[in-house]
């Protein structure tokens, strides 16, 4: 059995992530933290039947455990990484602060001054099916950001082979309420956002960019700038990602570079015919589902991609690392 902890267990993703391992038939969670409800049970905050107590971060028995998830905000997370680093202990950070490979960068993007730049080295990005040998051998794994993990999937094939001949990359995303986490925000109270939906960070502004950019060029050797535009809808989980590309090849070579790359991926779905996703191909479960549309002979293509932000965009991708990183199944715990 691997012995688990979960720092920040009562956010939305940490809540989703705890959910995931209880039902895990190869874990045995150790602990739950929470700053704002230790000496409280979990189900003294989520209308669940989990009775696990909510222990404050310094009073976790780090020791104990073989992995930790940090389910913490961006900046919040650095000085619990450091000490997980520090006790020989594997780490699976859902923040932003492991994932991008330069301090100047991560200051940039997150207006914040990073802790911890030494790990950032040592730190994988967890985007599982694209870095899986990598996550096999890793201590520290990066969890990528929920917009993100659907925009690389969809762009990977064609990217890795060169094949993206504009280097302008235009996404227009959508994300239930939860995306924006817990914390109370008037543009996610039920009267704003229900009957609603309402774009924001548009051009090139929302930080998820820094991850998307920065992963591109590792894929391809080539510097990509993507425009991209976030909108809040009136649900509660999912992303749909549209993606307006120009390549150098036809559908049907793109879907048979698509089919071939994900042939081994369990929880990537690529779509042929004429079908496109919808947020129920993906809602509830820990899978990417991809439609590839030719627009017309001069190159253009719409692609199209669909995830639940907390399942694979966040804890589903962080369990599916941990089965990676201790040679389990990817699968295993996860529906597919």
């Amino acid at each position: 059995m691997i012995a688990v902890g979960v720092y920040g267990a009562t956010g939305y993703a940490g809540h989703q992530l705890v959910q995931i391992l209880l039902a895990h038939p190869d874990v045995n969670l150790k602990f739950i933290t929470s700053r704002s409800y230790a000496g409280r049970r979990l189900s003294d905050v989520y209308p669940c039947f989990c009775d696990l107590a909510l222990i404050a971060a310094e009073d976790a028995p780090l020791r104990d455990i073989d992995v930790a998830f940090l389910c913490l905000p961006h900046g919040a997370s650095m000085e619990t990484v450091s000490k997980v680093w520090e006790a020989g202990v594997k780490g699976i950070d859902l923040s932003a602060d492991f994932r991008l490979r330069s301090a100047v960068n991560y200051q940039h993007w997150y207006k914040k001054e990073h802790t911890a730049p030494a790990l950032l080295s040592k730190s994988v990005y967890g985007l599982t099916e694209v870095y899986r040998d990598q996550i096999e051998r890793a201590q520290l794994v990066a969890n990528p950001g929920c917009y993100p993990t659907g925009v690389l999937l969809a762009l990977y094939p064609a990217a890795s082979q060169g094949l993206l001949s504009e280097k302008h990359i235009i996404v227009d995303a959508k994300s239930g309420v939860s995306g924006a986490g817990r914390s109370l925000k008037l543009t996610t109270h039920f009267v704003e956002a229900n009957d609603n939906f309402s774009p924001y960070s548009v051009g090139h502004a929302h930080r998820h960019i820094s991850e998307m950019e920065q992963e591109l060029e590792g894929f391809s050797g080539q510097d990509y700038q993507i425009t991209f535009s976030p909108h809040l809808v009136p649900v509660n989980n999912g992303i749909l990602s549209t993606i307006y590309v120009t390549a150098s090849v036809d559908r049907d070579e793109l879907l048979d570079l698509y089919s071939q790359t994900y042939a081994d991926a369990p929880f990537v779905r690529v779509l042929e015919d004429d079908r496109l996703p919808s947020l129920r191909h993906a809602v509830g479960t820990n899978r990417c589902v991809i439609s590839i549309t030719q627009v017309d002979d001069e190159g253009h293509f719409i692609i199209i991609s669909a995830i639940d932000n907390l399942i694979k965009g966040a804890s589903g991708q962080a369990v599916q690392n941990m089965n990676v990183m201790f040679g389990l199944d990817e699968q295993t715990g996860l529906e597919a």
